[in-house]
């Protein structure tokens, strides 16, 4: 019995000291398992609806509080974007309850406050909670004084609260937390910022406390290239951030195509970008869903594969695109901006099973 006791003991020694190798490239082998993981085949169509026909509702991001699901989702109403709150029990069935970011006369967001939850538990299959820091909860926007359709200078924003569950407003910071007039800004978000996703490192693999990735439009200075590309920035107290010196870290470098919308999972060992690319020459649809891989938050690697979702249906034939995947009691779930060719635009499911 000693021996057996001594051999586990061991055993737990040697898995504990067992290294990851973070410089390793990620191979299609093993994203073919996380593909396994993350599929959807299933889908339910529309689940939130414009309050408004001419709406446009869009971007959708879950998280869990007190037992309950809860969604921002963002909407364009020809001025710009607002973010809304929605509640759910059971994933599927969604009951909207007000807005959480409204447009405010005089401010560098007075046209465009899109939001997008920040902190939450990233662990596949986890609490989907959201972290408090400073006594509050968290979400970056999207951020324009200018009315129109992502119109004009298009900023990052974060803001605050000590209720997520709660239809009130979010309080936000007085100015930008990144912005593309700044001085040390970089070609690939020159022209525009969009959604952001705040990740927290606990690990510190960054070396630093918090990610933030995030995608933007510019001008490639290489082959003159209009796009959006996905970059990332580093911070320890959420209110200052310092770019990736070799951003981008994920694009795909055609003209005039997205590659944008990150959301970030952690499986086992992996951690999982959710995203969506646009417009790419080489594709049957327009907008479509698909995943990339990392050890080390830096250096991502994409799927190759069959993309996650893309235009099958009559709700969602001209785009189907915008992630956020949440894995609960053995089931996946897939968010997911599904846009007609009659222009409506609703936020979506699909399920593995």
């Amino acid at each position: 019995m000693k021996n057996i006791f001594c051999v586990a003991i061991l055993a737990l020694a040697l898995c504990a000291c067992k290294k990851i190798d973070r410089s390793a490239p990620v191979t299609q082998e093993e994203m073919q398992s996380v593909y396994e993981q993350v599929k959807t085949p299933v889908k339910h169509g529309v689940v939130i609806h414009p309050d408004n026909p001419d709406y446009l509702t869009d971007s959708p991001g879950v998280f869990r509080h007190n037992g309950k699901w809860y969604m921002m989702y963002i909407a364009f109403d020809g001025k710009g974007y607002e973010t809304y709150l929605a509640e759910s029990d059971d994933l599927l069935n969604w009951t909207n309850k007000g807005k959480i970011l409204s447009y405010r006369d005089g401010a560098y967001d007075a046209c465009q406050r899109a939001g997008y939850p920040a902190l939450q538990d990233m662990e596949w299959g986890g609490s989907y909670e959201l972290e408090k820091v400073d006594g509050k909860y968290w979400m970056t926007y999207i951020a324009g004084n200018s009315e129109g359709y992502e119109a004009g200078l298009l900023s990052i924003g974060m803001a605050g609260t000590e209720h997520p569950e709660q239809a009130v407003e979010w309080e936000s910071m007085d100015t930008p937390v990144l912005n593309p007039a700044d001085e040390n800004r970089q070609w690939f978000e020159s022209a525009k910022q969009y959604k952001s996703h705040i990740i927290h490192d606990s690990e510190k693999i960054t070396g630093h406390k918090y990610v933030m990735y995030y995608n933007a439009a510019g001008v490639n200075p290489e082959n003159g290239f209009y796009a959006e590309r996905i970059g990332m920035a580093f911070s320890d107290d959420l209110k200052t951030w310092t770019r990736y010196a070799d951003n981008p870290v994920l694009a795909h470098e055609v003209d005039h195509t997205i590659t944008g919308d990150p959301q970030i999972q952690k499986i086992g060992d992996l951690y999982v970008m959710f995203h969506f690319r646009a417009f790419e020459p080489s594709k049957p649809y327009q907008a479509y869903n698909t995943f990339a891989c990392s050890r080390d938050l830096i250096h991502w690697y994409a799927w190759e594969g069959e993309d996650l979702i893309y235009p099958t249906e009559e709700y969602d034939n001209l785009y189907a695109h915008k992630s956020w995947v949440v894995q609960w009691k053995g089931v996946t779930y897939h968010f997911y901006c599904a846009c007609d060719t009659q222009g409506h635009r609703g936020i979506a499911v699909a399920t593995s099973k």
